[in-house]
């Protein structure tokens, strides 16, 4: 099965969600029209990845620190609240999947503690699987709180079986099996991380799991900062690139298919046969003949972690 698929590394418009949302639902009606069936977006594309937590200064920028993340808050996605409700209608009016990155807000519970989470839309405009982050990292974990496994699933979709990691998930050597023992035939990985040592990464997981790999962050310029963001110009320059970007397709066993898409604020496409996936784990299945369950064992809780039950009688 021929797939095309699209890896949308556009910048956001920084900590504004409606301007991001926009961006998002023209970037999907620009990739549906090139003929996409899979479209991805980078890490916390909604409404941006807090990159300026690598910037500040340790003990020293507290107050502006503070400043910018409840701009984020105020700017992240309630999903129960219908934040992802365009999206969703845009995945159905287009037919295609869509994986977004955001930045979720606990509406349920907290009403304040933010998620680094990652969607799969189905065709039909439904959320097939919402899996957050397990373990910010470094500083991230002043942004965001710690997800449990109940996303860490592997979906059917029309363009194949498709499971998530976010960033350095994907040097977590446990997410990566669970990922694995479950018939996976896209590997997806949004992420801020890029360069060489990334793409090697990528590699490394196509062979180890016998599947396609997709991966991209955010292609951002210091001059896509918008002009309102708080101290702006202490923390950024125009003339920098924040990120390359990097989209890539690596192909099932491992070597590039497609990309990377090196400083490029576009879209990378590429054709892909799902079923190059399982035929390349013939000599290699890492879940399967090659596994020895025999020695190793893994337990995985899938359970939501709700911090409290109510009971009404």
């Amino acid at each position: 099965m021929t797939t095309k698929v699209a890896i949308a590394q556009k910048p956001p418009v920084l900590l504004n969600l409606e301007a991001t949302t926009q961006r998002a639902l023209e970037t999907l009606e620009e990739a549906a029209s090139n003929g996409a069936q899979l479209v991805v977006f980078p890490e916390a594309y909604l409404p941006g990845y807090p990159t300026w937590i690598w910037r500040l200064r340790p003990g020293g920028d507290m107050s502006l620190g503070n400043l910018l993340h409840t701009k984020l808050r105020q700017n992240a996605v309630d999903i129960g609240q219908g934040g992802l409700d365009r999206i969703c209608e845009a995945a159905a009016k287009h037919n295609v999947v869509v994986v977004m990155g955001l930045n979720e807000v606990d509406s349920d519970y907290s009403g304040t503690t933010l998620f680094n989470t990652v969607v799969v839309i189905g065709a039909d405009g439904k959320i097939l699987n919402r899996h957050r982050k397990l373990m910010p990292t470094n500083p991230e974990r002043m942004v965001w709180g710690m997800g449990d496994a109940s996303g860490l699933r592997v979906v059917d979709t029309p363009v194949g079986r498709i499971g998530c990691l976010i960033c350095w998930e994907s040097y977590m050597p446990l997410a990566r099996f669970a990922l694995f023992a479950q018939d996976i035939d896209i590997y997806i990985a949004p992420t801020w991380d890029s360069g060489e040592m990334w793409l090697a990464s990528m590699n490394h997981i196509a062979r180890e799991g016998g599947c396609w790999v997709l991966s991209t962050a955010t292609a951002i310029h210091g001059s896509d900062v918008p002009e309102d963001f708080p101290e702006r110009d202490a923390l950024f320059s125009d003339d920098e690139w924040v990120n390359p970007g990097d989209a890539v397709i690596v192909k099932p066993f491992g070597g590039v298919h497609s990309g990377p898409l090196h400083q490029d604020k576009g879209i990378l496409y590429a054709d892909i046969n799902v079923e190059d996936a399982r035929s390349s784990r013939k000599a290699l299945d890492v879940a399967g003949h090659y596994g020895r369950p025999d020695v190793f064992h893994l337990d995985v809780d899938r359970s939501s972690k709700p911090p409290i039950r109510f009971v009404d009688k």
